[in-house]
């Protein structure tokens, strides 16, 4: 039985194990790479995965779904043919493959660990944790991007770093930033941001953009996506990471972007990445000069101007891996060992993994809408009353006392928030959750409600509302929802 670990990513997936020595190492997939294109074709079934599948993403009338994972939590769909699919219904299928995958290689899966990005929402957490479980994975937990990356560093450096580190992960959808401290394989979490739009997804839409202008400056025509596609803008981008300027044949013209133009296309992109790393040493309490190493993850990061910015933010040269695609997938199969069933290990790797130890921050503020108390005027005003803070230790668990506000007061509305910042106006934040705690009629005002709530290792919220004095209580576990997505929906699609 074995461990992995599963990078679930916008563009491009990976899948690791460990190893019998220990080590964690990438399993290759059926065409011999070791990323996995995050496309599934319909034309077929089952579906079509790997490059045929993302050589026929945003070609006209394509019966493919790609870069889904960026919508995970979101009420969108996707009409393929006959059927219309969620983006944690399309995570769900390329989760299935992504283990058969990995089955083939290193056999029957004892249990998985799926990353996902460290600025996800907690509806999005809550769909991958439920898309992994649809698709036959055994998930126990869920590790941010920039975590598994840090677990990764340390590991393969031998557990000898010692001190406070940036991870800069800029992938094909999302950028994460996180401050951490090691202490051999011992990984702290200071501070983490992130943006759920940014990443080689936008960039590659910059590299379109250009070339439509550039078509219509030479023509005076207007030039369809589907001459000129994302994927094949993709690849100029990464062209343009190796040359100063790159020609390409459009409906049959030539067109040239350099370097510097597009440097200059996505200079807002990299200066929103840079205040967000400013941020987070803020966050942390620190200066750059207090940073003793930056590493990279995502493949972003092989842009020259991603490189530049960094040495920029952080006064040095950042370190990469040897292939920086892989380094959150390697990560979270260590992680997988380290938290799965020990008994399945032989000695030699419960020896490499014995001295990993994970230490998360919350990564958004959680709250209830409240009544303020009332002026002069006999006037209250709702506020956002922030229970559960930004950078708490994980996990955790608050309780707090809130009050009813009038005589024979039969009911308390029960609101569970979200926001990126310490928000106290209700308009300026997400309910994620809301419902009615039913009360006894004929009490004074003033009655006492306590409102704990519980923050898990996989960053999952559970809320309880209780009254006091009658006893009665209202449980939210936020996970019920998506938890229960139905499984047959990916098994009509697929073949073991």
């Amino acid at each position: 039985m074995s461990f992995i670990g599963i990078d679930l990513g916008t563009t491009f997936s990976s899948v690791a194990t460990i190893d019998e020595s220990g080590r964690p190492v990438p399993i290759a997939n059926s065409e011999g790479a070791y990323i996995t294109p995050s496309c599934i074709n319909f034309d077929e079934t089952p579906p079509i995965f790997g490059e045929v599948a993302r050589k026929s993403h945003f070609v006209k009338d394509s019966r493919t779904a790609g870069r889904f994972k960026r919508y995970m939590g979101a009420n969108k769909t996707y009409p393929l043919g006959p059927d219309t699919f969620s983006p944690a219904e399309l995570s769900s299928l390329l989760l299935k493959h992504l283990k058969s995958v990995a089955q083939e290689t290193v056999g029957p899966i004892s249990e998985a660990v799926v990353t996902i990005p460290a600025n996800f929402s907690n509806e999005a957490r809550d769909e991958t944790m439920a898309a992994a479980k649809a698709a036959g994975l055994n998930v126990n937990y869920i590790i941010n991007e920039p975590t598994a990356a840090a677990l990764y560093y340390a590991f393969k450096e031998g557990g000898q770093m010692s001190g406070t580190y940036a991870v800069y992960d800029l992938g094909g959808g999302t950028f994460d930033v996180s401050i951490i401290r090691l202490d051999g394989q011992d990984v702290e979490v200071l501070a983490t941001n992130g943006v759920s739009q940014l990443g080689g997804d936008d960039f590659d839409k910059v590299i379109q953009s250009l070339i439509q202008k550039k078509f219509k400056d030479l023509t005076g025509d207007k030039l369809d996506d589907e001459d000129f596609t994302i994927n094949d803008a993709e690849e100029e981008k990464k062209s343009l990471s190796r040359r100063d300027s790159v020609r390409c044949r459009v409906a049959r013209k030539m067109i040239e972007v350099t370097r510097a133009e597009f440097e200059e296309a996505i200079s807002t992109l990299i200066a929103q990445a840079e205040m967000l790393c400013e941020s987070t040493l803020d966050e942390a309490g620190l200066k750059p000069s207090d940073i003793q190493a930056v590493f990279f993850a995502g493949g972003s990061t092989r842009i020259p101007i991603v490189k530049a910015s960094v040495e920029r933010v952080f006064g040095q040269e950042p370190i990469a891996a040897s292939n920086v695609d892989l380094v959150v997938s390697l990560g979270a199969a260590l992680y997988a060992a380290h938290k799965g069933d020990q008994s399945k290990l032989s000695t030699v790797q419960r020896n490499s993994i014995e001295k990993i130890s994970v230490a998360e921050k919350t990564a958004m503020y959680f709250g209830t809408i409240s009544m303020s108390a009332e002026n002069a005027r006999g006037e209250g005003r709702l506020n956002n009353s922030i229970l559960i803070h930004k950078g708490e230790s994980i996990p955790c668990e608050v309780t707090e006392s809130f009050y009813t506000v009038s005589e024979g007061q039969t009911n308390v509305q029960c609101r569970i928030t979200e926001s990126r910042s310490p928000e106290t106006d209700p308009k300026f934040v997400k309910i994620i959750w809301e419902g009615d705690l039913e009360l006894p009629a004929g009490r004074d005002a003033g009655q006492e409600i306590k409102i704990t709530y519980a923050y898990d290792e996989n960053q999952m919220m559970s809320c309880r509302f209780l009254d006091v004095q009658s006893k009665k209580e209202h449980e939210v576990d936020l996970s019920i929802a998506s938890a229960a997505m139905d499984s047959s929906t990916i098994d009509k699609f697929t073949v073991e």
